[in-house]
């Protein structure tokens, strides 16, 4: 049996899996204080970006357009960029951050979006608004190549290299999440702190889940400021829990600063978070506390009680963005569990050298594809036409037709998920990610073997 690591074999996506590039520099810059990103393109590109993030999230967010027509399609929109920063400087006082992040229309004719930054400069700023901090940053997303999760890390790098400000050392971490949950955040943090470790959570999103007051000032909104930017560039260390979320701005501080810089593994799962956990040591010199071994324990207690007795040998597919569908599929091979189908959403190149799937090829004995540049039919067709058998899916609420049309039981995770309540509350990574995932695959399963009439007996004796 072979682990097979391939691109889909058709020209064109039937139902993505992803959306576009201009998506993850939206969800990138959306995690930093008094920002608001002008999106230059067709309204439409912030439109729906702004619905799947206040479906997944429950809550809205604070994002601009150039809202580009047939006329700046034809003879530039360069104005439209124009317009639109003294708009938003006029309308939000408190705005300082205002990044420009193009789409595939306007990169096609061709604007020259770090020409009207350097116009603005020296026109538009100087002029009107002389005493107020504002900084103009380009993001080249266009949506004809990459896909969300390179929108994301491309706006990441691009942010930091803008504000990364050499001075005195400041002996804190440089922690980049990547496109994570709330609930994520809190865990890492709660873990960081756990091991006394002063850092700095990079486009911290904690706040999303943000509360109602009395008085409606809470907004939905991230944390990371202009401040934690510019101190970048004078971490002790950086570590980016994604090699492809984070990863190009983890990167540039290592080859431009000379920091100490660790990439991944994604801290999903027991082994994984150990793996953290001993890099955070490696990096920092701090010791890893008795709570976190405590902690550790209950999981691999939790785990215990379901892994061998109802998870094991039950075949998943899982899809979605590449560094928590590698850490899933890592999670349930220690779990015994096979997983039988790995899809990426995207074509990038680097995948097929990732020396964790590379890991999964030499290891695994089992029938396994990964497929590269994946869509919904891939997953689909393997089910209805190629006899794949599955016990389980995991992935975000796109896919759920699939697994509703073919009765097989799923656990929503990932991005986007909006037919599920409160779900961005419940991290997947740390020890407590792991036990709750475990814990929904068993629930998933028992609640399919009662639906099914199927071996329900099991849990009588459970």
């Amino acid at each position: 049996m072979t682990c097979d690591i391939k691109e889909k074999g058709r020209i064109g996506t039937i139902n993505p899996i992803f959306t576009c590039q201009p998506a993850g520099a939206q969800f990138a810059s959306i995690g930093i204080q008094d920002c608001i990103g002008i999106v230059h393109g067709g309204q439409g590109c912030v439109m729906f970006v702004r619905l799947i993030f206040s479906q997944h999230f429950k809550e809205s967010f604070e994002l601009a357009s150039s809202s580009v027509h047939e006329d700046g399609a034809v003879f530039g929109a360069c104005g439209r960029v124009e317009e639109g920063v003294d708009v938003l400087l006029a309308r939000y006082p408190d705005v300082k951050v205002i990044p420009i992040i193009t789409t595939c229309s306007t990169e096609v004719i061709g604007d020259d979006v770090d020409g009207v930054i350097r116009k603005l400069n020296e026109g538009l700023l100087k002029e009107k608004y002389p005493d107020r901090e504002v900084h103009l940053i380009a993001i080249h997303s266009p949506s004809f190549v990459g896909s969300m999760v390179s929108g994301y890390d491309v706006a990441v790098r691009d942010f930091v290299q803008y504000f990364a400000t050499p001075a005195e050392p400041n002996g804190k971490l440089n922690v980049i999440t990547g496109w994570v949950n709330p609930g994520d955040v809190k865990a890492i943090k709660h873990l960081l702190g756990a091991m006394e470790i002063d850092a700095t959570v990079l486009f911290e999103i904690e706040s999303f889940d943000s509360p109602l007051l009395p008085d409606g000032s809470a907004k939905s909104h991230g944390s990371t400021t202009i401040e934690d930017l510019r101190s970048t560039a004078n971490a002790a260390a950086t570590i980016a829990l994604n090699r492809y979320e984070g990863g190009k701005a983890a990167e540039w501080l290592q080859e431009t600063y000379n920091q100490p810089t660790l990439i991944g593994p994604t801290p999903i799962g027991i082994r994984n978070t150990d793996a953290f956990l001993k890099n955070l040591k490696k990096l920092t010199g701090k010791a890893i506390p008795e709570s976190l071994v405590k902690e550790r324990g209950i999981a691999l207690d939790a785990i215990t009680d379901v892994a061998h007795m109802f998870l094991a040998d039950k075949k998943v597919a899982i899809y979605g963005n590449p560094d928590l569908v590698i850490g899933l599929a890592e999670f349930c091979i220690d779990l015994e569990m096979k997983p039988a189908l790995l899809l990426l959403g995207d074509d990038n190149s680097r995948y097929k050298t990732d020396p964790r799937l590379l890991a999964l090829k030499e290891h695994v004995d089992w029938k396994m594809e990964v497929v590269t540049n994946a869509d919904f039919w891939e997953l689909e067709n393997r089910i209805k036409n190629e006899g794949l058998e599955l016990d389980l899916i995991l992935g975000h609420s796109k896919g759920r037709f699939v697994a509703i049309d073919n009765a097989i039981p799923m656990v929503r995770v990932g991005f986007p998920t909006y037919d599920r309540a409160g779900l961005f509350r419940h991290p997947v990574l740390g020890y407590e990610g792991a036990m709750w995932l475990a814990e929904q695959m068993a629930n998933a399963l028992f609640t399919d073997m009662e639906y099914k009439k199927n071996k329900e007996w099991i849990l009588n004796v459970w």
